[in-house]
């Protein structure tokens, strides 16, 4: 008998193996729907039985020791953060260090990425009392929403003035800087008066692998509690078939190398820059990375205290 499982996802390339079956399992039948938005309640959703997951979401969950969900560590979402730090072509700065003293907006304080990007500035000297923070939507096009979420702090985190869109006060020079995961419309235009702070983002991010040995992850997926148990293997198996749609469409694009012109020369400089196994899923392969998030929200007081891994992930699996 196999079991069926409805999972939400981002529409992220690598799981279209899924989507046209081209990866499948004898026990585990996985319909994947692709979303916009992340379900904020797997839990007590009606439709999904498993979802992509903010990664400091789920912890928070884990912190006030709500087992309605469980966590596989398969980050469906990793990235790094370097390339998510965007200021003025015209800006003088150029370096993370720039950043202190400096104004900053970000899209969510509490999010995964943020958690990661702040980290990063502190490795470069940059602390959060080193900066006035903002949060708020990145363009008009966004919902006003509440993106403090509780951690606001008169005179060093605040939302975003008027809740005026922060490339709009990047623009006006209120801002220096904003992270943000997604880049605004028209970022990509060669006459975009918008850039990446770093002028060489790919040999800092290289630079950044080699000194911690990982590329953070910012999601997991989880699976409603009662399924994983009474269905324990699940959560291996699940994982598997993520990570199998992964090699099946990293195979595909470096044969049909045709989603930009120079998607080759991109295999390859991944290939030499970074381990085949970058993002292998599991504990053992993740441990160290886990470990490093859990004291980011510990240091940035998102938490009270430091999880263990296994607190996180009493599921995982080598």
């Amino acid at each position: 008998m196999t079991l069926k499982i409805r999972l939400a996802v981002r529409d992220w390339d690598y799981v279209t193996p899924l989507l046209l079956g081209d990866v499948r399992s004898e026990r585990l039948v996985l319909k994947v729907d692709r979303v916009d938005t992340l379900v904020s309640d797997v839990a007590g959703s009606e439709v999904y039985d498993a979802a992509e997951a903010s990664f400091s979401r789920y912890a928070q969950l884990c912190h006030d020791g709500d087992d309605s969900v469980v966590g596989i560590p398969n980050f469906i979402m990793r990235g790094f953060r370097h390339r998510c730090i965007i200021t003025t072509k015209d800006s003088p700065l150029h370096q993370l260090s720039d950043l202190k003293d400096k104004k900053i907006g970000v899209t969510g304080w509490r999010d995964s990425g943020n958690v990661w990007t702040r980290s990063a500035l502190r490795r470069a000297g940059v602390g959060i009392e080193d900066v006035r923070w903002y949060a708020g939507r990145l363009t008009a096009a966004h919902p006003i929403v509440d993106r403090l979420d509780g951690f606001g702090r008169a005179g060093r985190i605040e939302a975003c003035p008027g809740e005026k869109p922060m490339v709009d006060l990047l623009r006006e020079g209120f801002l220096d800087a904003i992270f943000t995961p997604f880049m605004p419309e028209g970022f990509f235009d060669p006459a975009s008066d918008l850039r990446p702070l770093l002028d060489d983002v790919v040999s800092a991010e290289i630079d950044y692998f080699n000194a911690v040995g990982y590329m953070p992850g910012m999601h997991v997926i989880s699976v409603k509690a009662p399924i994983v148990a009474d269905n324990p293997w699940v959560v291996a198996e699940l994982s598997r078939l993520v990570d199998a749609a992964r090699s099946v469409w990293l195979a595909k694009r470096r044969k049909y190398a045709d989603t930009s012109p120079f998607m080759l020369d991109e295999l390859r400089r991944s290939a030499a820059g970074l381990p085949e196994a970058w993002a292998a899923s599991g504990m053992a392969s993740n441990r160290t990375m886990i470990g490093d998030f859990a004291d980011e929200l510990f240091k940035q007081q998102i938490l009270p205290r430091q999880l263990t891994a296994e607190e996180l992930f009493p599921h995982g699996f080598d």
